[in-house]
């Protein structure tokens, strides 16, 4: 299961860098919501922080890659939206 679970945290990953590249390539972020990406953020911090109080390099590894994707997402939002 621990692999599976780090494959989709992997794949997701991947799956939002066409996101990001939309937004910083493109400079186009219309349509993107700045709540909804601050909401992914909030949730990625906490599960960081859940993360290092276990001890648990399976969730708070991961939630590095998807606080510095969710931030990409809100600091395009608030430059190009």
């Amino acid at each position: 299961m621990r692999g599976l679970l780090g494959s989709m945290s992997v794949f997701t990953m991947l799956m939002t860098i066409p996101q990001v590249l939309t937004i910083w390539v493109g400079q186009q972020a219309a349509g993107v919501s700045l709540i909804s990406w601050s909401a992914y953020l909030a949730s990625a911090v906490l599960w960081f922080w859940f993360g290092i109080t276990k001890h648990d390099k399976n969730i708070y590894l991961p939630c590095i890659g998807w606080i510095a994707l969710d931030s990409a997402v809100i600091m395009g939002v608030v430059v190009y939206g």
